[in-house]
């Protein structure tokens, strides 16, 4: 049955190959850009997502496909939604993963509203993962091919979003897609993958960080566990829980910040054991609405990292407690605990703190739950405000 289908097209092979291939099985697919960060018009940044030849490479595999396309500026919305509160994670000591913001807040929320006003049955993306529309609920699954696997990055879209949701590249290999551009004569089908963030192609984030709060960045001391000092830093932001290089100081053995406290502006340092954790702290937790607590499953805390077996039990109104079969190096904060059963999404939420010792949450889960609570309440009336208009 032909549908009209709104194909989000970033002008990277991926995308490009998802529509070719709604165009393929008969659909009637329109082309949308969002246009989300500018880069200098001088060829000084290639291969990133929003770089100028990403846009023209968009437009031009429309023509080539012959379908209709569409740019909308969202370039507010992501700096409201994404960037600002990626900064301000990395002035709380905290880890970001601003690619779960940018699909729920950003993205998915635009496009739905696009096809909406376009018409259209169905939303189209070149994520790497599969849904199932035909049950109820449907369920988010892993892509085929695991080593492109993006279902880390979705896995909070509620059923009303999945029902809608189309993904043409959840059955291929990245191989495959590459090679079906470049048969079709695809514009950009041999350009690299971008490995950064599309606002931080230097992967300097603490560059990011200094240029937009340089104001509120603190010094402090970087210390050992035995609170001895070793050497100063220029702010918290250029740290993160697990890091072993660029640490400004010299210890005689391999050393790792174990630990980034927002408070007294000190990093400590010390031995890969203190990054093994038992369990995690998820305050507010998003699942699939057929998922029961208690229950065992998959759980993996960072983005391509491998996903162990858990115990997953509630935690507080809206969190998950996780206990783990056995530990996980650097469960950081800020990332996000998903949880999988096989192939399927279950849902997930960002990590407030890693359970290093058995026991009761700490005072700072405790007050990350309260935030994150907090700013779900605000975001929900902003939601209910926005929908009933002026």
């Amino acid at each position: 049955m032909s549908l009209r289908v709104l194909c989000a097209m970033s002008g990277g092979v991926d995308s490009s190959v998802a529509a070719a291939r709604l165009v393929s099985q008969g659909h009637e697919v329109i082309g949308v850009t969002l246009h989300l960060w500018d880069y200098p018009d001088d060829g000084s940044v290639k291969g990133r997502c929003c770089a100028p030849e990403d846009l023209h490479d968009a437009r031009r595999v429309a023509d080539k496909l012959g379908i209709f396309h569409y740019t909308y500026d969202r370039r507010a919305e992501f700096e409201q939604t994404v960037v600002g509160p990626f900064v301000e994670a990395y002035l709380k000591g905290v880890t970001p993963s601003p690619c779960v913001s940018c699909n729920r807040g950003v993205k998915l929320r635009e496009l739905l509203q696009v096809a909406d006003d376009l018409g259209a049955d169905l939303i189209a993306t070149g994520h790497y993962a599969r849904v199932e529309r035909e049950l109820e609920p449907p369920r988010l699954l892993r892509a085929r091919d695991l080593r492109k696997d993006q279902s880390y990055f979705l896995h909070m879209l509620p059923p009303e979003t999945l029902r809608r949701l189309v993904f043409p590249l959840g059955d291929a290999s990245k191989d495959e897609v590459r090679q079906h551009a470049l048969a079709l004569g695809l514009p950009g089908a041999s350009k690299g993958e971008s490995q950064e963030l599309c606002f931080v192609p230097s992967g300097r984030y603490d560059e990011l960080v200094s240029q937009r709060a340089a104001e509120r960045i603190r010094p402090g001391l970087i210390v050992d566990e035995a609170g001895r000092t070793l050497g100063e830093h220029g702010g918290i932001h250029r740290f993160t829980l697990g890091q072993r290089r660029n640490l400004g100081v010299a210890t005689g053995q391999r050393s790792y910040v174990v630990r980034v406290d927002p408070e007294s502006h000190q990093v400590q340092l010390g031995p890969r054991e203190r990054l093994l954790a038992h369990g995690a702290q998820v305050p507010l937790a998003t699942l699939a609405p057929d998922v029961q607590l208690p229950l065992r499953c998959e759980v993996a805390v960072r983005y391509r990292g491998t996903p162990v077996r858990a115990y997953v039990e509630r935690w507080g109104e809206s969190g998950l407690s996780l206990r783990f079969a056995e530990p996980v190096l650097a469960v950081v904060p800020g990332q996000y605990a998903v949880l999988y059963d096989g192939d399927r999404v279950l849902g997930g939420g960002a990590i407030a703190e890693a359970l290093l010792e058995d026991g009761a949450p700490t005072q700072a889960a405790q007050h990350e739950a309260a935030t994150q609570r907090e700013a779900a309440t605000q975001r929900e009336a902003a939601a209910q405000h926005e929908a009933s208009g002026p």
